[in-house]
């Protein structure tokens, strides 16, 4: 294992939006760092080399360069970075770390047993993500402040793990090791629970409209902010049921329990047991800290009160423009049953909203964070 002021050789088995993001903060640490990557589209190989990104692109996923790293990271989809373990096993050098970024570690886990990697697996999940796909929208800042969930194998050196570990930290990201099964079990829960509730209940609202979508006209505000997920990949996400089915049971079935808990509440009338379930709700909702990033994509937006007048929105914009801060999105709120503010302001990241903020704030604005 090389020390830190000794070069690195690090490889990457896809180069999509999480490789690339993490090849790109390697580069931002300014280590004396050796890239090589691999991806079937070329292209995009091309314009990382040309960035500087990449230093050298790989032939194929038993490309003899691989013999040279320390550490190998599988950026594709579990299914794909199972197939490529079994080649990879063949050229890897003693120490070499083999670690992936799948949002489920069971199944690449038993695989690593099954062909005899335990020593050298190093599960990953960063907790970061965008609304876009692809290297183009990769960024050199993606998992900072956000967890780092790594899985070790059972037989990986402990001083190969706290290698690994301050490589990754060096990246910004929080660093959380877990059990692999315990991982899985967690982001069931607040991961793949939450899509699988905001897919549900829009199907709900679109079964249970009438001829003149009267539900889908008035729905914005709370609604579209915790269906907000529903509109991520289908793909993805039947992928990721598919390989967490065991955990998501078990959760869905105790949030099913919980409902019809719920449900005898509303039908008994029971206003203290009500009562105790909304306070219970609100107290540790708002106990969660917002200040790292989890799996769910956040939602970085600020409201305004502006009277309704003509120029009052690009006013604002002409304000935040000025300063340099760029809008991801902006528009009015005509259902406001459920937020403070006629004017919703999107940004792309939690520093734009919050100079956003102060200079909205010393132009009088009356705003209101979430």
């Amino acid at each position: 294992m090389t020390e830190k002021n000794e070069k690195l050789c690090v490889a990457f088995i896809g180069f999509g939006l999480i490789g690339g993001s993490i090849a790109k903060g390697f580069r931002r640490q300014q280590r004396p760092m050796q890239i090589y990557a691999y991806a079937r589209r070329r292209e995009v190989l091309e314009q990382a080399r040309q960035e500087g990104v990449v230093d050298e692109i790989l032939d194929s996923a038993k490309d003899r360069r691989l013999c040279e790293c320390d550490y190998i990271f599988l950026c594709t989809p579990v299914a794909d970075a199972i197939r490529y373990m079994a080649d990879l096993k063949t050229l890897m050098k003693p120490g070499c770390i083999l670690t992936d970024v799948g949002s489920t570690k069971a199944e690449i886990h038993r695989a690593a047993e099954t062909l005899g990697l335990e020593d050298c697996f190093i599960g990953g999940h960063p907790m970061a993500g965008s609304e876009k796909s692809g290297y183009a929208y990769a960024s050199d800042h993606l998992v900072e402040n956000a967890y780092y969930v790594l899985t070790p194998a059972a037989k990986v050196p402990a001083k190969s793990v706290k290698h690994f570990q301050e490589l990754i930290g060096g990246l910004g990201a929080i660093v959380l090791a877990l059990d692999y099964e315990r991982h899985d079990y967690v982001v069931a829960a607040i991961s793949h629970l939450p899509h699988l509730i905001a897919s549900s209940l829009v199907n709900l609202v679109r079964d249970c409209d009438d001829e003149l979508h009267t539900m889908k006209t008035v729905a914005a505000g709370g609604f579209k902010d915790i269906t907000r997920i529903a509109s991520s990949s289908p793909v993805m996400w039947q992928q990721i049921c598919l390989t967490n089915g065991r955990h998501i049971e078990s959760v869905l079935g105790d949030y099913i329990a919980s409902l019809n808990e719920t449900l005898a509440f509303v039908r008994e009338g029971n206003g203290d047991r009500l009562y105790r379930f909304f306070d219970g709700a609100r107290e540790f909702r708002d106990s969660i800290p917002s200040a790292s990033m989890g799996p769910l994509k956040k939602d970085f937006s600020i409201y305004c009160d502006i009277v309704d007048e003509s120029g009052a929105i690009a006013t604002i914009a002409t304000i935040l423009a000025s300063h340099q801060i760029n809008i991801k999105n902006i528009g009015i709120l005509h259902n406001r049953e459920f937020e403070e503010g006629v004017l919703k302001v999107d940004f792309y990241d939690q520093e734009s909203a919050d100079q956003a903020a102060a200079w909205l704030a010393k132009f009088q604005y009356r705003l209101f964070k979430r």
